[in-house]
């Protein structure tokens, strides 16, 4: 169940243009590798072309251990999920 309503909801938030195109976590053939390897392939051009590159590594190991369930259901419901599938999520997230 929680397989397919992440699908759907991945359809909606694709189609009503919700999610960037850059996104690499959560989506089929995008992960933390592909994105890796885009942003070596990107400073490579920018280095390449003289241009400066700025890199910032942040550790997400345990951001969904505190991430903020009032949040993230305020978000999801302001993407206009709502109505039943908002509150299984929200029971699924009790």
């Amino acid at each position: 169940m929680q397989r397919i309503i992440a699908v759907q909801m991945l359809d909606y938030l694709r189609v009503n243009r919700l999610i960037s195109r850059q996104q690499h976590g959560f989506l089929l053939r995008h992960s933390t590798v592909t994105n890796l390897l885009q942003s070596v392939n990107d400073w490579t051009l920018a280095l390449n072309n003289r241009q400066n590159v700025a890199i910032a590594y942040i550790d997400y190991a345990k951001a969904f251990d505190v991430l903020i369930h009032v949040k993230l259901l305020h978000k999801l419901s302001a993407y206009g999920i709502a109505g039943d599938l908002l509150a299984w999520i929200r029971a699924f997230l009790a």
